[in-house]
C-alpha cells in the first residue's frame, strides 16, 4: 500500500509545499552562476529511471561551461573536493547539496521521488550483476540509503548493495529515517568525497592516473 500509493501521494503533496521557497533558492543560486560566467543555469543529466526508463534529471550547474566528462574506473562520475572543473559558486552548491533542488520538478514529473536509489547513468545497467537490476524497480530518489548514511564515502558497487536492501525493505519509517540522516549529513557535510588512488576514464576513452571521488 505504501510502496505503491501514499509514497506518490506523499511526493506529491511534499513537493507542492516545497516549491515556492525552491523556487527562490533556485532563482537566487541562477542569479549568482550567471553572475559568475554567463553560462546556463542547468544541467540536464541524462539517467536511468524506473523499469529502465531513461529521463533528463535536473540540477542547477556547478561545472565550468564545457567541462571534460571524467569517470572514475568503475564508470561513476568522478567527484573531487579539488576537481578544477567547479566553478566557484558551483563548488559551494555541491557542498551543500543545493545544485540537487530543482530535482522536485523531476519529483513531480513523476521521474523521481522523495527517497530511493540514486539514479546511476544509463550505461550502467550493463554492469548490473544477479539482483541488482532490482535496483531499477523502483523510482530513484533525490537522497536515499546511501545518501543519508554513507554520502559519497563507499564505493558504487556497494552502493548497489545498499540500493538492493533499500527495494527489499521500504516502508514509511525508513524513509522518514532516510531523509532525518540526510539532514544531518548536509548540515555536518559527512562523507562528500571518497579517496582512494585508482584509475579515472576521460570521455574520451583516457586513463590517468588519480586520487578519485566517487560521486
Amino acid at each position: 500500500m505504501y510502496k505503491k500509493y501514499v509514497k506518490r501521494l506523499l511526493d506529491i503533496v511534499f513537493s507542492l509545499i516545497l516549491l515556492p521557497p525552491a523556487i527562490l533558492v533556485i532563482l537566487i543560486c541562477g542569479i549568482l552562476i550567471k553572475l559568475e560566467d554567463g553560462g546556463p543555469i542547468f544541467y540536464c543529466g541524462i539517467r536511468l529511471g524506473k523499469n529502465g526508463k531513461i529521463f533528463k534529471m535536473y540540477k542547477l550547474r556547478s561545472m565550468k561551461v564545457n567541462a571534460p566528462d571524467l569517470r572514475n574506473s568503475d564508470g561513476s562520475t568522478y567527484n573531487s573536493e579539488d576537481d578544477p572543473r567547479l566553478t566557484k559558486v558551483g563548488r559551494i552548491l555541491r557542498k551543500t547539496s543545493i545544485d540537487e533542488l530543482p530535482q522536485i520538478f523531476n519529483v513531480l514529473k513523476g521521474d523521481m521521488s522523495f527517497v530511493g536509489p540514486r539514479p546511476d547513468l544509463p550505461e550502467h545497467i550493463m554492469y548490473y550483476q544477479g539482483k541488482e537490476i532490482k535496483k531499477i524497480e523502483v523510482m530513484p530518489g533525490i537522497t536515499g540509503y546511501n545518501q543519508a548514511y554513507f554520502r559519497n564515502s563507499i564505493t558504487w558497487k556497494k552502493r548497489l548493495q545498499n540500493d538492493l536492501y533499500y527495494v527489499e525493505n521500504i516502508s514509511f519509517l525508513l524513509d522518514l529515517k532516510i531523509i532525518i540522516k540526510t539532514v544531518e549529513q548536509v548540515l555536518f557535510r559527512k562523507g562528500i568525497f571518497i579517496t582512494s588512488q585508482s584509475n579515472f576514464v576521460k570521455g574520451d576513452g583516457i586513463y590517468e592516473q588519480q586520487s578519485n571521488r566517487i560521486q
